[in-house]
């Protein structure tokens, strides 16, 4: 006889780890001896930020971890437990949870990602919750290492706001993707806006192509760095889709958020009293078209795949080899994730 499949339910822990980064060049501003109220207000497209954010983004994450377990309390749910000298923060057997935390169903009743309970339960808000969740002290460090090494730089670079606002929508983005193609497991994990902040450098580094130093070998570094972190993905239990969904979405934001004016037009802003030039443009004109072009893009995208999952579309039923996006399956391991039963 079946059990409950709530509990047994296979979990799918987005992981990233990389603790490589590629930035813009530091832009020095030529010297001012008089300051306008004018100047100082261009000179902000080029200031260095006091990164915030992305530490708080990571205490948050360890705080929701720390009040899982706590909700898990293994000692009154199972027979054993690893590190029972931690008493309720203990984590779940081995067997059950080798990432070294709570079970699937204290997941799930935290906010996990399950498709049914979005579609049949009304509860759209795990595509937000989930990102907020990690499946053990493993995936939480290995999330929370990488997002420290390429989100403070970032938001130096950049500001809160827009680093924000990339790793939110993000997250999103890859929870909608996860949702679709991942029908029978729950997902948690930060991986999604991880891998959207980096698809934002990725599109950062094309469309601010001009201050880059080592254009070529930054481009060919970045792509290399992505690569292998997609093809981690393919790895049985690790959420490819939410990593694919994350990416696709940072990189668009990329082009609408971190998009950097030109030399010529910043330089114009610094010339001597009557230096004569001709006017430029503040933007170039391919990078106002990737602007446009992106923006678009993502508002339908998200807007069409919610739609999508709201109306209980399975996306597999329409890409018969999508799955292998997510997993390979070799004579070392199989991708079979359906839920556990017992008889």
């Amino acid at each position: 006889m079946a059990t409950d499949p709530s509990p047994q339910i296979p979990m799918r822990a987005s992981s990233k780890s990389s603790n490589n980064s590629m930035h813009p060049v530091d832009v020095e501003t030529p010297p001012v001896r008089t300051p306008t109220p004018i100047i100082y207000r261009e000179i902000k497209h080029f200031k260095k930020w006091i990164p915030w954010l992305v530490p708080a983004f990571v205490v948050v994450n360890t705080v929701m971890f720390i009040i899982t377990m706590y909700v898990n309390n293994c000692p009154k749910n199972s027979v054993s437990c690893v590190a029972d000298f931690l008493g309720r923060f203990s984590f779940q057997p081995f067997k059950e949870n080798p990432l070294l935390g709570p079970s699937s169903a204290t997941l799930l009743k935290m906010g996990a990602l399950h498709v049914k309970e979005v579609v049949d339960g009304d509860q759209g808000w795990r595509l937000i919750t989930c990102n907020w969740l990690h499946g053990g002290l493993f995936h939480l460090l290995a999330n929370m290492l990488s997002l420290l090494v390429i989100g403070i730089r970032l938001e130096r670079e950049f500001g809160f706001i827009r680093v924000g606002l990339i790793y939110i929508i993000s997250g999103f983005g890859g929870s909608l993707m996860s949702a679709l193609f991942l029908q029978s497991n729950i997902s948690v994990g930060a991986s999604g806006a991880l891998f959207g902040i980096l698809g934002s450098m990725l599109s950062e580094l094309i469309t601010n192509w001009t201050i880059y130093a080592n254009k070529v070998a930054s481009f060919v570094t970045l792509l290399v760095i992505i690569a292998v972190n997609l093809a981690v993905g393919i790895l049985p239990h690790v959420d490819n889709f939410a990593h694919i969904g994350g990416f696709l979405t940072g990189f668009l934001l990329g082009f609408v958020f971190l998009i950097r004016p030109q030399f010529g037009w910043v330089s114009q802003r610094y010339a001597p009293p009557g230096h004569s030039s001709s006017a430029r443009p503040k933007f170039k004109k391919y990078q106002c078209i990737l602007w446009a072009v992106s923006l678009i893009l993502v508002i339908v995208g998200l807007s069409l795949g919610l739609v999508m999952l709201l109306r209980g579309v399975n996306a597999n039923d329409h890409c018969s080899w999508c799955h292998y996006l997510s997993c390979v399956p070799t004579s070392r391991w199989s991708c079979n994730t359906e839920p556990a039963y017992c008889s």
